[in-house]
């Protein structure tokens, strides 16, 4: 779960990490109002991705008007595949050094890590590739964390020794973000220096372990579906796993691995799939039925293909929760099924006798389903 820029901020500055002011703006009105309470401010695009500035999803406004025109020009722009429906306008800063600074899993490593650069900003993937000694790391023992001196190190080495007692004390904070709420990063790019001296969050990314999010309900609250596919999210609400693409065939299968492998040989063999969608191990049959009522909302879907190979799952109840919901939704789709394992020939029987043929093998599904969405 990637937070917005705005929702973000407020888990920084709920640790102690200093925020410009700002308020959020769903339209052009409204942003021109920001702008005559704040004066200065730089109108940016909430959406989940980073490079908006690139993208032309940031702007600095000095005037109402032209914070009604920023506003007019950012929302509904497309970035990186998400649609701007909100703005985020907060005061603007007045910056004499952009710093980098994240704290993340280094998973060769298995450690937790902090990085933090004196090169901060919109380049700091090219800082990276480029230059990547201007990018100093610390590895902290994960059970004592980062101790301070081990701080000071890093930022005197970063060449920002002139600011060690701040940058301390937001490294800690952001440190505590990462351990504390299940995170999987947390940055601040770029972490602002003004010419006054203040340390300030000029940006925020904060992503939490979505396999962590039942002991985080603290994220009900910064929960935004607007900006997630509309699937995905009926998907969440069914507690099924399921990522949209763009393709025209379902696929549903019981597993991770089983599934990727589906989606492979449907491309193999010509077809594009619309989705990934794992009904996970011992799936019952009404599990199955939530998982088709919710493919079959796709309405590109011109065929589905279902590989379920039963260890754990058992494919009669696969077999029953299919053929319960093709009744009750009176289906026009072809489907294509392919189930072998724990009560394999009782679920290929029970498919059988509802008129439905199995398939023998994933290759002979993959072929079968690519033919039936062709002819559709």
């Amino acid at each position: 779960m990637r937070l917005l820029e705005y929702q973000a901020k407020k888990v920084l500055n709920n640790q102690g990490i200093p925020i410009p002011e700002g308020v959020l703006a769903y339209t052009p009105e409204q942003a021109a109002k920001a702008c005559e309470q704040l004066g200065r401010i730089a109108v940016k695009a909430q959406v989940p991705v980073g490079g908006r500035g690139k993208a032309g999803g940031v702007k600095v406004v000095e005037r109402p008007e032209d914070a009604y025109q920023a506003a007019s020009k950012i929302l509904g722009l497309e970035i990186g595949g998400f649609k701007t429906s909100v703005v985020y306008c907060e005061k603007a800063l007045t910056i004499a050094k952009e710093v980098y600074v994240s704290c993340t899993v280094d998973r060769d490593n298995r450690c937790n890590v902090i990085m933090l650069s004196s090169e901060g900003g919109i380049d700091i993937e090219e800082v990276a590739r480029t230059k990547p000694e201007a990018i100093f790391i610390l590895r902290p023992d994960p059970f004592a964390g980062p101790h301070d001196f081990e701080l000071r190190n890093l930022i005197f080495s970063a060449q920002l020794g002139q600011h060690v007692s701040q940058l301390v004390s937001v490294l800690k904070a952001l440190y505590s973000v990462l351990t504390g709420l299940d995170a999987v990063i947390a940055e601040i790019n770029p972490l602002v220096i003004t010419s006054a001296g203040e340390v300030i969050a000029g940006d925020a990314k904060v992503e939490i372990d979505d396999n962590a999010i039942y002991r985080q309900p603290w994220t009900k609250e910064y929960e935004q579906l607007f900006y997630t596919d509309p699937l995905e999210v009926e998907a969440k609400k069914r507690g099924l796993t399921y990522v949209s693409l763009n393709g025209y065939i379902g696929i549903i299968g019981n597993g991770a691995g089983l599934c990727m492998g589906t989606l492979d040989l449907v491309k193999r063999y010509g077809g594009e799939p619309a989705n990934f969608c794992d009904i996970g191990g011992g799936a019952r049959a009404e599990v199955v039925k939530n998982a088709l009522q919710l493919i079959t909302m796709n309405p590109s879907i011109k065929a589905i293909l279902i590989n379920v190979f039963g260890g754990i799952t058992r494919c009669d109840e696969v077999a029953r929760g299919l053929v319960e919901s093709t009744r009750e939704l009176n289906l026009s789709v072809p489907i294509v099924v392919r189930l072998t394992g724990t009560n394999a020939e009782q679920g290929r029987a029970i498919l059988e006798q509802n008129g439905i043929v199995p398939s023998e093998s994933p290759i002979e599904a993959a072929k079968q389903v690519v033919e039936l969405a062709r002819r559709a």
